[in-house]
């Protein structure tokens, strides 16, 4: 036990902060549920604003629904151009399985662009059993998950600079 406390007191601790720096980053906005993801949006590219980025460090890409937010990140990661990209979506319920189906593939879709291209792609992209839930997760009510993921990404993009670096 000795040799596990003194072994990790002694390994170095890489954390990401939330600083821009000279980051780049793709927000992938879905159109479908617009109203809600246009919400998002703005609270993403004011979080942007608020860690010291600019509008040279970000990009938009708007895209029909969720199920297109996929190949569009992987599209905007192979490029190299951007240290983490943002996705952003609303899925709600409806009577039907189609709600699972596309839950199921846009976070699929969206992981494997992150673990295949090396690039952070942040799931951003509201679930919701009904538009209450729908409202709360996109900031009308409290919090907003387009703010969220553009906090993650900055953090992430950060952290792979430091990786990157061996530091």
């Amino acid at each position: 036990m000795g040799n596990i406390l003194r072994s990790y007191a002694m390994t170095d601790k890489l954390e990401g902060e939330l600083v821009v720096g000279d980051a780049k980053v793709a927000l992938v906005v879905s159109r479908t549920n617009g109203s809600l993801t246009s919400h998002m949006q703005s609270a993403a590219e004011s979080t942007w604003i608020q860690l010291g980025g600019d509008s040279q460090g970000l990009t938009i890409a708007c895209v029909p629904g969720s199920l297109e937010l996929a190949v569009t990140a992987k599209k905007l990661a192979e490029s190299g151009d951007y240290d983490a990209i943002v996705c952003l979506g609303c899925v709600i319920r409806g009577d039907t399985d189609h709600f699972d189906h596309v839950c199921e593939q846009t976070a699929k879709g969206i992981r494997e662009v992150g673990t295949n291209t090396g690039v952070p792609c942040i799931f951003g992209v509201i679930t919701a059993n009904n538009l209450d839930q729908a409202l709360d997760r996109a900031g009308v009510k409290q919090g907003n998950a387009g703010r969220e993921a553009m906090l993650a990404a900055v953090e992430m993009a950060n952290l792979m600079q430091k990786v990157q670096q061996g530091t």
